[in-house]
């Protein structure tokens, strides 16, 4: 008969690391199923500044590799495997596919994240922490003093430009059309910031650099001109891509792709819980993360004493 876990953890990253701290300590027979190396976009930060205890802030993969660390410290294992597929119709024994193995676990936690959408633009990954940037609150602070760009024009690109407008001397707000489409209570004080500059109907063509972003080029789509922008850093915020593609027809997910799951992470499947950027939830940082861990293990503990 095949090894039956108590619980296993899809997702490496901050989210299923505490997850996986909290429920090797209880005493669980815990396992994480990552696909790459711990922190997930958390390894993407040199210095993550706003996690608590950290006053000089901290590195973005060492803290992913010291999660790692300390839940496999209490017995948690880390198995690095990608997850292709997921079978729940066994309300007792939850079955989880990758390329190799086939896993069963009595509760499984959902914690592959979001991946932030691209541009699309040829050196967009190369200049990836050299100037291109997914996270305003991560990564804001190193341009304390100097101009920047925020690429969109949601909720999340008007707070993205709100903030940055707080740290920065100067914010350029690109949006394709010509006007935002953020709500009126971000639409407003984004409006009356002296230091922010919109350009509107205008679309990236081309990322300046000389190794580091120095600006981009631009196009207008209503009369075709172009010209460049000079900045230090692009802030690209069109929006997330919920890891969750293995999960259709299998949980209940929104309208973009996230798990539907309340403040407890429990989804629409009894003992499968949902942890981190890839559920429902109104922010998404690495402390919130790290707070549904340690949720989703407690009502997981719940649903064993109920089913056992």
């Amino acid at each position: 008969m095949s090894y039956i876990y108590d619980t296993l953890i899809i997702g490496g990253g901050p989210a299923g690391y505490t997850a996986a701290l909290y429920a090797a300590r209880a005493g669980m027979n815990t396992a994480v199923l990552e696909r790459m190396s711990p922190g997930g976009q958390m390894a993407l930060t040199d210095t993550i500044d706003n996690y608590p205890g950290f006053h000089e802030g901290v590195d973005g993969i060492m803290l992913g590799m010291n999660m790692q660390m300390q839940a496999e410290r209490f017995g948690a294992k880390t198995l690095y495997e990608d997850v292709l597929g997921v079978d729940f119709t066994d309300s007792a024994v939850k079955t989880v596919k990758t390329a190799t193995n086939t896993y069963l676990a009595r509760t499984v936690i959902i914690a592959t994240g979001a991946n932030p959408r691209e541009l699309g633009l040829p050196n967009e990954r190369a200049l990836t922490g050299k100037g291109v940037h997914y996270c305003a609150h991560c990564d804001g602070r190193f341009y304390k003093g100097k101009t920047v760009a925020v690429v969109g024009g949601g909720n999340s690109a008007v707070s993205d430009a709100l903030y940055l407008s707080r740290v920065t001397d100067k914010v350029y707000v690109i949006h394709r059309r010509d006007s935002l489409r953020a709500t009126k209570i971000y639409h407003e004080p984004l409006m009356k910031a002296e230091n922010v500059e919109f350009v509107w109907d205008s679309a990236i063509t081309e990322i300046l650099s000389d190794g580091r972003v120095t600006g981009v080029k631009v196009k207008n789509l209503k009369d075709g001109s172009e010209r460049e922008i000079g900045f230090s850093g692009l802030f690209v915020s069109i929006g997330r891509n919920p890891a969750t593609d293995f999960l259709k027809g299998v949980l209940e997910l929104d309208d973009y792709g996230y798990i539907v799951a309340d403040e407890s992470t429990r989804t629409s499947v009894p003992g499968v819980f949902a942890v981190g950027d890839v559920r429902t939830k109104a922010l998404r940082q690495v402390v919130t993360a790290v707070a549904d861990g340690a949720t989703a293990i407690h009502y997981a503990e719940e649903y064993l004493s109920r089913s056992m």
